[in-house]
């Protein structure tokens, strides 16, 4: 049995909930994003209170880990990690753009391959492509957007773009490709997404060092990430 305390800050609305067994019991959301770090603390104090949870009830901490704003993954790690150590229990990290495609493939099932995009300012995105099993056959990486984007990936596929990034994508895919499977779309990104990937991890002990875990950025912050490492 599980009962996993789950965070995203990683994007424009931050979330948080409680599930038991990968069952969403409840939660809360903020889509002011330079509010997360003052709405992270209080909402789990608030959440623990209404469903009648203590913080020693809970197994484990579930994070979005990155890429995403870097203020958000930095708020959402010290919560996830002050916690941890409190209680003594393990810490699970979530690929952002993972988390993302899960979501999809819920939603929309019907592709071959899911491409999820976090806008990265200017013609720049974080983004990876994942398969039926969630294997990223494109792995995580920051791409500058061109027309020869993706390559293979848009000629024989049928593939769902989204995600903040993706309209970027789409005034560059040449046109032809629409008509070969390449389908942009709005995903929301549920609880019950972070909750069914984390139970998942919870059971497989996919844990992440207490000690040395810190935010998957993808890219330095103007050059200060590398400073944070140290501190």
């Amino acid at each position: 049995m599980s009962l996993i305390l789950n965070i995203d800050t990683a994007q424009e609305i931050a979330q948080i909930s409680v599930a038991q067994n990968g069952h969403v019991l409840g939660g809360a959301s903020n889509d002011e994003q330079r509010e997360h770090a003052a709405f992270v603390q209080p909402a789990i104090q608030s959440l623990m209170t209404r469903l009648g949870l203590a913080m020693g009830d809970l197994n484990a901490v579930a994070l979005s880990i990155g890429p995403g704003s870097y203020t958000g993954l930095r708020v959402g790690m010290a919560s996830a990690k002050g916690i941890c150590y409190t209680l003594k229990i393990p810490l699970i990290g979530v690929g952002t753009l993972e988390l993302m495609a899960h979501a999809a493939q819920l939603d929309s099932p019907d592709f071959d391959q899911w491409c999820p995009m976090i806008d990265a300012r200017r013609q720049e995105v974080y983004t990876a492509v994942y398969d039926r099993d969630l294997r990223p056959v494109l792995p995580p990486q920051a791409m500058i957007l061109d027309t020869e984007s993706f390559g293979d990936f848009i000629k024989n596929q049928r593939i769902l773009f989204f995600g903040s990034g993706s309209f970027k994508w789409e005034k560059f895919i040449p046109q032809a490709h629409y008509q070969k499977g390449c389908i942009f779309k709005k995903i929301l990104i549920t609880n019950f997404s972070l909750a069914n990937l984390s139970n998942r991890y919870f059971i497989q002990e996919q844990f992440i060092n207490l000690a040395y875990a810190e935010p998957f950025y993808l890219k330095e912050f103007h050059n200060s990430s590398a400073n944070l490492k140290t501190q």
